[in-house]
């Protein structure tokens, strides 16, 4: 296949063996954080490229595809796909994929992880050992809270999202709320779980997990309002996408005990974080690496070199996001 694809960023070596095989030519940029637009552009103008592998940090916008009106298709490198203007992309008839699949299990090891480091206080430990502050065994030293028996709340209730109930299901005895705009059969046909509204879910969980698409309707779904009706007890996870948390909101949560604690591996300005967020004590902080697993990481090299090769020889990628 005589085409030429350019990929914004280093991809793992399953994705190139792939792409060799099949006899697609490729320059991949080099850099270790995201590229800027402006560097995107810059590389997109120096050949007429047929397609590009690009990431969920790259904007695919007017000003990125009239730098290379020659590629009509772009495979994006990740589940998500919100740094994309479809209304752009349905104009021009660019097709537009994604790697829908590959990391539930990584994100939900990394979700309930999550949970494990509030309730057990474990960062605190950590940071209190590595700082010489013990001095010997304290009944009262970080108290933490039980994980068995509680109620979560999930907030989205994909796969990643009936990973979660599994594992915290069988594996803590815990209640299962969800919410989501489909009934999940599944989830149903585990013992004592209920489908709920998102409000109800806020008010009832003792963890709340979110697993949910940014979108306008869910941009800030958790603000002061929604942070003021869940337990003062309760704890907020988001592996999910940084926007949907109000952050201003939430280091005001937490300073002021509406909620006792968080955890995020998203967030809202990223990478910058929201002024006070690293400040507080009972907050979990991890740098979007729930999806990070080489297992992961080869499975998206593999789809999305895969949705490369069937639109460049089709037309239509294998998974097309509209």
């Amino acid at each position: 296949m005589d085409k030429q694809i350019y990929i914004t960023r280093k991809i793992p070596e399953t994705g190139l063996k792939l792409l060799r095989e099949k006899g697609i030519k490729f320059d991949m940029g080099t850099s270790k954080v995201p590229p800027t637009k402006k560097e995107i552009i810059k590389a997109l103008k120096k050949k007429k490229y047929d397609g590009v592998i690009s990431f969920l940090t790259d904007p695919l916008d007017k000003e990125v595809f009239d730098a290379c009106p020659t590629a009509k298709v772009f495979a994006n490198f990740s589940v998500g796909y919100n740094n994309v203007d479809l209304d752009e992309v349905k104009k021009r008839n660019i097709c537009i994929s994604n790697t829908p699949g590959t990391s539930a299990t990584a994100v939900a090891e990394h979700t309930v992880a999550l949970m494990l480091a509030l309730t057990t206080r474990l960062v605190e430990g950590d940071e209190f050992m590595r700082k010489g502050k013990y001095k010997g065994w304290d009944p009262e030293l970080f108290i933490g809270t039980d994980m068995k028996g509680k109620v979560i709340g999930l907030i989205g209730a994909g796969q990643i999202g009936t990973e979660v109930a599994k594992i915290l299901h069988y594996g803590f005895g815990s209640q299962i709320l969800y919410s989501d705009i489909s009934q999940n059969v599944e989830l149903d046909n585990i013992e004592g779980t209920i489908r709920k509204t998102t409000e109800e879910i806020l008010r009832e969980a003792d963890i709340v997990s979110l697993h949910i698409p940014l979108l306008p309707t869910t941009h800030h779904l958790i603000n002061k309002e929604s942070l003021s009706t869940m337990k003062k007890t309760a704890f907020l996870i988001n592996t999910s996408r940084g926007s949907i948390v109000n952050e201003k909101a939430l280091v005001e949560a937490l300073k002021n005990d509406i909620i006792r604690g968080a955890a995020l591996d998203v967030f809202e300005f990223e990478p910058k974080l929201t002024k006070g967020l690293s400040k507080l004590s009972n907050i979990v902080l991890t740098p979007h690496i729930a999806s990070a697993r080489q297992s992961a990481r080869d499975m998206m090299a593999e789809i999305a070199v895969k949705n490369i090769v069937s639109a460049l020889e089709s037309g239509k990628a294998i998974n097309n996001c509209y």
